[in-house]
C-alpha cells in the first residue's frame, strides 16, 4: 500500500501496517489477493499445479525421471533452494541418458509466466505456440507451480 494509505491505518490504531513499495502489479503477480470486479476470474495462479517435482542442478536425470514418472508427471521444474526457477525438463529432456546431470539435460532458462495472468490469455498463448507447460513462477522469479496446457484450456472453456 501507498505511504500515504499505511500512516492513515495507523492513524486509526492499526499496529502491523506494511507498506508495499513494489506497486498493484507486482502484488499481483506475487499471487497475493485481490478485489474487484476481476477478482472471481481465473488465473494462471489458481490453475498451475503446485505438486509439480523439482529438483536440483547437480541431481541425476534418471532419479529425477523415475520420481516424475512414479507421481504421474512428464515434466519436472529445476530450482535452487530458494525455489527460484532455473530451468525445465519436459518428456524429451526427461527421456535422456539417466547418467546426465539436470545442469547438462535441462531447457535453462524457461519462459515463465506470472500468476495473475488470465486463464483464457494463457490458453490463447499455450495453442497459438503449441506449449504443453509452462512455469508460473512471482515476480522474482520462485515457483508458484506448473501450467498445463490441458488444464487451461478445460478451465478457459468453463469446464471444471
Amino acid at each position: 500500500m501507498s505511504p500515504r494509505a499505511a500512516a492513515r491505518l495507523e492513524s486509526l490504531g492499526f499496529r502491523e501496517v506494511y507498506e508495499y513499495k513494489a506497486g498493484k502489479l507486482d502484488w499481483m503477480a506475487a499471487g497475493l489477493p485481490t478485489e474487484g470486479t476481476n477478482a472471481g476470474r481465473p488465473r494462471a495462479g489458481d490453475v498451475a499445479r503446485k505438486d509439480v517435482p523439482v529438483c536440483g542442478l547437480k541431481d541425476r536425470l534418471g532419479d529425477v525421471r523415475d520420481r516424475a514418472r512414479a507421481s504421474g508427471w512428464n515434466a519436472a521444474v529445476v530450482v535452487n533452494d530458494d525455489r527460484v526457477v532455473l530451468g525445465l525438463l519436459r518428456a524429451k529432456e526427461l527421456g535422456n541418458d539417466g547418467d546426465l546431470l539436470i545442469e547438462q539435460a535441462m531447457r535453462p532458462a524457461p519462459s515463465t509466466f506470472r500468476p495473475n495472468v488470465l486463464i483464457g490469455e494463457m490458453a490463447k498463448f499455450m495453442v497459438e505456440h503449441d506449449v504443453e507447460s509452462s512455469p508460473v513462477t512471482t515476480s522474482d522469479g520462485k515457483l508458484v507451480g506448473l501450467l498445463v496446457r490441458s488444464d487451461v484450456t478445460r478451465i478457459a472453456a468453463g469446464k471444471p
